[in-house]
């Protein structure tokens, strides 16, 4: 009988994974243990664990699993990962890179229109019985700056150059793509802050990003520009985004993450006019584990297989 490869499914939600396993054909050839995520592994889950499926994991654990040969994180950021001390070197770690691909664009054009158009002006005024008249902005012809074209800032760009935007933005290895009018390399970003309307930030985790937007590059932006972080919290250095946005150097700012979540109550981000706030809504999907159990279960056919795997991380670059 040929051996078979034991898998642990590190998670709350194991269903979805079982499931597409199953689809797959694959179940015959693996040894399956799921696990809750605020359960330990038992040590003998520890010794014959080969391929692990997890969120994160805490340091001490990756080291005391001697045949691990492949981790998959079930999140498209791994600085969590990157940053333990004894992440294993000849274990290949995966991300879960683009399987926000369906919600996150929708969300991402759901706040540009949220940002250009009157509604949610008009749903104040509607509780008052006001009839006060505006007009909308127009997305046409805006210029949509984005700061890292990855999976999720294609898509964007695919649907905003529908809408009529021109849309430039930075790459670590840039090169022409589709409904992107220009693609420069980080040490351009200057440039694609000058032009934004709309700056997007999709960038990862790393030490070259934390406070990447700080009061310099904030000053680079238009006056009447809008910054919508949709990346990383660390991105941005928020005494110097309030200090811009309460100085009218841009417009505003739409957070949908931060450097602490959920976001305290007392932080001032909720109280500065101009700062909209969202609860970390632009990622997840009602449909979210099956998303992922797609690139899982490829990836796993692939490792029976001794293929190459997808969304393998960068150790260097953080992502």
């Amino acid at each position: 009988m040929t051996k078979r490869t034991h898998v642990l499914l590190w998670t709350d939600s194991p269903a979805a994974y079982l499931e597409a396993i199953e689809s797959a054909g694959l179940a015959e050839r693996v040894v399956l243990d799921t696990l809750p995520r605020k359960e330990k592994p038992s040590a003998d889950q520890m010794t014959r664990t080969e391929v692990l499926m997890a969120y994160a994991v805490p340091p001490g654990l990756l080291p005391a699993m001697p045949k691990l040969r492949w981790a998959q994180a079930m999140t498209a950021g791994v600085e969590g990962w990157v940053a333990l001390p004894d992440l294993p070197e000849d274990m290949t770690l995966t991300c879960a890179r683009g399987t926000h691909r369906e919600s996150m664009p929708e969300n991402i054009i759901g706040a540009l229109f949220y940002v250009a158009k009157p509604y949610a002006a008009a749903v104040e005024n509607q509780k008052r019985g006001k009839w006060v008249h505006s007009v909308a902005q127009p997305l046409t012809g805006k210029t949509l700056g984005i700061l890292g074209l990855g999976a999720i800032g294609q898509e964007v760009a695919r649907i905003a150059a529908a809408l009529g935007m021109r849309v430039i933005g930075t790459r670590r290895r840039p090169e022409p793509m589709a409904n992107v009018a220009e693609v420069f390399p980080a040490d351009r970003t200057p440039e694609v802050l000058a032009q934004s309307d709309f700056l997007l930030l999709l960038l990862p985790a790393t030490p070259q990003t934390e406070n990447f937007i700080n009061s310099e590059r904030l000053g680079m932006m238009k006056p009447s520009a809008w910054l919508l972080n949709f990346g990383r919290g660390h991105l941005i250095k928020d005494d110097d985004l309030i200090a811009a946005v309460k100085a009218k150097k841009i417009a505003g700012a739409m957070l949908d993450v931060f450097r602490q979540e959920p976001l305290p109550a007392d932080h001032p981000f909720w109280g500065t006019e101009g700062i909209i706030v969202l609860p970390h809504i632009g990622g997840p999907h009602p449909r979210r584990d099956r998303i992922v159990a797609r690139l899982f279960v490829e990836n796993l056919g692939r490792f029976l297989d001794g293929m190459s795997l997808k969304e393998v991380v960068d150790r260097k670059a953080g992502y």
